[in-house]
């Protein structure tokens, strides 16, 4: 099993929140039962197999109705207030989306590997096509790039550049490897 078979603890902590604060108190609980994890708690800074994320998913997406896709491009935008906190020591004041999105990788990533060794995030190669246009290659094992679109749009939302920015994912959102074209109006 590679790391990338894992996810570090904070994500699931992140899920519970996004799940008990938008499908209310309890479903958590209900969730981990139905995925055959009932009680279980996860630890800020352990990681978990990616088939007790998915397993939560999956039994989401039955309780809820959405598609698994949808409900983790949700939880990806509901995500963003949360990891702005986390990150916010990286950035630089005057960043909006474009920086964040551009530096993400080579600032926020980079200190998250070397500071907390057991965090493993996907690795984002982005382009810079022009002041307007960023693509960004998404790969990792765990094939989450929905998780990905939704935090590109939660980054949007969080600097209230939503009616902006367009999201297009160019391929497969649910594959190891996914191509998504960022522009900017």
């Amino acid at each position: 099993m590679t790391t990338d078979s894992k996810l570090h603890g904070s994500i699931f902590l992140l899920l519970q929140r996004f799940v008990n604060s938008n499908y209310g108190e309890g479903t958590w609980e209900k969730l981990l039962t139905l995925a055959g994890h009932s009680g279980k708690e996860f630890n800020t800074h352990a990681n978990y197999p990616l088939t007790e994320m998915n397993a939560i998913i999956v039994q989401a997406s039955k309780l809820t109705g959405i598609a698994e896709s949808d409900l983790k491009e949700k939880f990806g935008e509901k995500m963003v207030p949360d990891l702005m906190h986390m990150y916010k020591k990286y950035m630089q004041p005057e960043w909006k989306t474009f920086e964040v999105l551009a530096y993400t990788e080579l600032v926020m990533h980079k200190a998250v590997r070397k500071e907390e060794h057991n965090a493993h995030p996907p690795i984002l190669n982005v382009s810079r096509v022009h002041d307007k246009l960023l693509i960004i290659d998404y790969h990792s094992e765990r094939k989450m790039g929905s998780l990905a679109v939704g935090i590109i749009k939660g980054i949007a939302a969080y600097f209230n550049e939503q009616d902006q920015i367009q999201v297009i994912p160019l391929s497969n959102p649910n594959d190891e490897r996914v191509q998504i074209r960022v522009e900017f109006k």
